[in-house]
């Protein structure tokens, strides 16, 4: 693993493959700039991180991390169109499915469904962690939901897998949200409130849920 003082620790993989790309010495250099990179990500300075990241992606096109964390920043800054090319070109170089969510939440805001359905059937048959799959149901029932298609969204969400006793996780009460949203918008009150309701026994801070709770009586 490399890293320098402030900067982010690039794998080893990584550190090899910019090594294989433009030779060891300069591969050294490379992965430093990466892990910066990163750490400026991570720290919420996406421009700063798109300063070192714009020359790393046009010097290592075919590196897969540097067009993935590209793809990730470009899409802190809402840059749909931009971002799609960077991470389309990540998943075809990884053979990854791990930033299709990211990736099919570009096309939604781009109102390519068609695109997001692709991934979202991607994303299952790939076997994706589960925290990933329910983050990318998350985008395709959007989606579908931007589309008018409300009980088609409800059912693709309710098809995800219920979280074991004890491991609440903040995806999981993503999905709980989103379910009593659209429940809401369907007029179903009950199934709203009930979704609504679990979000508020583990997080009474999420978002705007203790407001919404409240106006459904």
């Amino acid at each position: 693993m490399r890293k320098r003082p402030g900067g982010k620790v690039v794998s080893d993989a990584v550190v090899l493959e910019l090594a294989k790309a433009v030779g060891g010495l300069q591969g050294g250099v490379l992965a430093r700039r990466l892990g910066d990179a990163t750490s400026c990500l991570e720290r919420e300075r996406v421009a700063e991180a798109l300063r070192i990241l714009r020359p790393l992606a046009k010097q290592v096109p075919e590196v897969a991390a540097v067009r993935e964390l590209t793809g990730l920043a470009l899409y802190r800054t809402g840059r749909w169109a931009e971002a799609t090319k960077e991470l389309e070109v990540y998943a075809r170089l990884s053979g990854s499915a791990d930033q299709h969510h990211v990736l099919a939440d570009c096309w939604r805001a781009l109102k390519q469904f068609d695109r997001v359905e692709e991934l979202w059937a991607e994303m299952r048959e790939a076997g994706v962690a589960p925290a990933l799959l329910v983050e990318g149901g998350l985008v395709a029932a959007g989606a579908r939901a931007d589309q008018g298609n409300l009980r088609s969204a409800i059912r693709l969400l309710e098809r995800s897998p219920a979280p074991r006793k004890g491991a609440t996780r903040p995806h999981h009460l993503r999905l709980w949200y989103a379910l009593g949203d659209l429940y809401e918008r369907v007029g179903d009150i009950p199934r709203a409130r009930e979704h609504f309701g679990r979000v508020m026994a583990s997080d009474r801070g999420l978002a705007d849920v203790a407001e919404r709770l409240n106006n459904l009586g």
